[in-house]
């Protein structure tokens, strides 16, 4: 098959401008890049077809390219209409993968590129917050039944697909990803934390030193946006609807309250929560003149934007990125990149190090869903602690760090119930 006849891309002119992103993405992934090694020695998606929705910039493009290497045949398709980079589509294609994807197309084309991705028909699939999942079981049923099994990448995914497992519609298994140690413990926090604040930084060259900002949930992403609002210079206020993690909180030195009282002190909001509607009508009733609003959730449901628009009087694009909303009694409520994940829409994702743990689990999650999928059965699955463990361990070697292991006596030790 011809990946170039057969794929649907903007501009494959941009090609050459893609390459350069995914070489320098390459040379910071150290962990994928030993996988790969494996891969190309082992082959073990050889003669299967992958299909791979996800983010479309420079590190899932690599990341298919090692999926590749270990003989698949890939089909890639963005997971957010404002993250797909058209350079970077170009360069996969050239690169032998059959790409469906373009920057910003609408409603109907985001969902058309989809199912075409879909169409290939794929052994095995990687998703971001279910979507290919969800129009498998839906309205694609004929393509179920060659589907092996797939992995999912994120948290709202994980809930989507536990609430199909919980009413037995779950067709295939799916490896959660997302609740690996390596992924929320550094891609969570420490990716989402940095990325976000590049998007927005990015976008509105203003200083975040002195002013308030709201954190909309402290799950493990809302921690790391916190806590790099913190070294920025900012004054956190985080509200929850969970008592412990509002504890947890309180005790990193963030002010708690309800979302009713944090609407009217924040200059800049950030959502994090996956659920919609955490900022709405009630609260921009009282936002100071100026809020800066932005989400980092999966889906541009968070911020309510229909309310947002019946409120105002006017709506304009006043940056690239920048929506300004001007209220019926004079007040400019800004909303970046139209509410939908700020770090990647409005930013290049999280750091390709980052990355490099997160798609080093996607790539071991697929292989092992591969090998144990008849075992599995139809329900959502942990990465195996080995593999999550491994991922580490490459990591550690890749920064010429060691760590000392138990000896026979402590491991003895450990194991003995007796009284010691």
């Amino acid at each position: 098959m011809s990946t170039a006849n057969n794929s649907i891309v903007t501009d494959m002119g941009l090609a050459r401008e893609g390459h350069l992103k995914i070489d320098w993405v390459q040379a910071h992934m150290p962990v994928l890049n030993k996988i790969r090694e494996q891969f190309e020695k082992e082959q073990p998606f050889k003669g299967l077809r992958v299909a791979i929705s996800l983010h479309l910039e420079a590190k899932t493009a690599y990341l298919a390219k090692v999926v590749k290497a270990g003989g698949a045949e890939v089909a890639i398709t963005g997971s957010n209409p404002l993250s797909t980079q058209d350079d970077v589509c170009a360069a996969l294609v050239e690169d032998g993968i059959t790409v469906f994807a373009k920057y910003n197309p609408d409603p109907k084309e985001y969902k058309e590129l989809m199912v075409r991705t879909l169409e290939t028909k794929p052994d095995l699939i990687i998703d971001d917050g279910g979507d290919l999942v969800t129009i498998l079981h839906s309205e694609r049923t004929d393509l179920l039944a060659g589907v092996r099994g797939g992995a999912e990448e994120t948290t709202t995914g994980i809930l989507r697909l536990k609430a199909m497992e919980k009413e037995g519609s779950l067709k295939f298994p799916m490896v959660a990803v997302n609740d690996a140690f390596c992924k929320y413990l550094f891609d969570n926090r420490y990716g989402t934390g940095q990325s976000v604040w590049d998007g927005i930084n990015r976008t509105t060259n203003l200083v975040v030193a002195g002013k308030t900002v709201v954190v909309v949930g402290y799950g493990w992403c809302g921690k790391g946006v916190a806590m790099r609002a913190k070294g920025l210079g900012a004054n956190v206020i985080v509200t929850e609807i969970d008592a412990i993690k509002a504890v947890e909180a309180y005790m990193d030195g963030f002010a708690v309250m309800p979302m009713i009282e944090a609407a009217k002190q924040g200059d800049y909001f950030v959502t994090v929560t996956g659920n919609r509607d955490v900022i709405r009508g009630e609260h921009y009733e009282v936002m100071k003149d100026g809020a800066i609003l932005s989400n980092a959730g999966h889906f541009d449901v968070e911020v309510n934007k229909p309310e947002l628009e019946a409120m105002s009087t006017s709506v304009r694009t006043v940056r690239r990125n920048i929506e300004e909303y001007k209220l019926k009694d004079g007040r400019s409520i800004y909303l970046l990149a139209e509410g939908r994940l700020v770090n990647l829409a409005a930013g290049d994702g999280h750091p390709a190090e980052i990355m490099d743990m997160t798609f080093a689990l996607q790539a071991m999650s697929l292989k092992y869903v591969n090998d144990c999928y008849q075992k599995i059965g139809n329900q959502v699955v942990n990465v195996p602690y080995e593999l999550d463990e491994q991922v580490a361990r490459i990591k550690l070697a890749s920064l010429g760090t060691d760590i000392d292991r138990l000896s026979e006596e402590q491991k003895q030790y450990l194991d003995s119930w007796q009284e010691h």
